[in-house]
């Protein structure tokens, strides 16, 4: 891995494809474990937790069903503090047994309003999966993440689904802002 640049900054790798590779298979065995012969529906927040979601569904050894919602909250390299939908979830989660899956959980806000927001269409259950945990940053204590891929620190990171204006999705790894790689 080498580095990398975008809009004039320069990212150095953080966490390896390998590595990714093998939390999320972890992780889907967790998932697996947990929902043994119950079908639960995995919901995938687009754009950035694609990668991660699709990743992990494949690795959930039971019958499971994905669905995708698309929120906003980022603008550039912060977070906006507010949350925006805009695609939402048009089948019915009444009894079901749901996973949300989101790349990252800093702040915590676009999770809780998701999390209220499905928690009115009555699941059976609501848990989180996430790849990216940031806890030093959360501001809503009520988010606690069921599946965590990496505990990270507050750091700007791009790649495998994590963007910079919609840029740096696409990279198999992970990286971290150079400036940011030894705080």
């Amino acid at each position: 891995m080498k580095q990398k640049c975008y809009k004039g900054l320069t990212f150095i790798p953080y966490i390896e494809s390998e590595r990714i590779r093998e939390r999320v298979a972890e992780l889907g065995g967790e998932i697996t474990s947990r929902f043994e012969g119950k079908n639960p529906l995995l919901i995938c927040v687009l754009n950035g937790a694609a990668p991660f979601a699709l990743d992990l569904f494949r690795a959930i050894d039971t019958d499971a069903e994905i669905a995708f919602v698309r929120l906003k909250s980022y603008e550039g390299m912060e977070s906006s503090g507010k949350v925006k939908e805009v695609l939402g979830l048009t089948d019915s989660i009444k009894g079901r047994d749901v996973i949300i899956v989101e790349d990252i959980i800093d702040t915590g806000r676009t999770m809780h309003k998701l999390m209220a927001d499905l928690s009115e269409m009555e699941p059976a259950s609501l848990s989180v999966a996430t790849l990216l945990f940031k806890p030093e940053a959360l501001k809503c204590p009520e988010v606690k993440p069921d599946y965590v891929g990496f505990e990270i620190p507050v750091k700007f990171i791009i790649g495998y689904g994590l963007d910079i204006d919609g840029l740096a999705r696409n990279l198999r790894d992970i990286y971290v802002l150079k400036d940011e790689s030894h705080q």
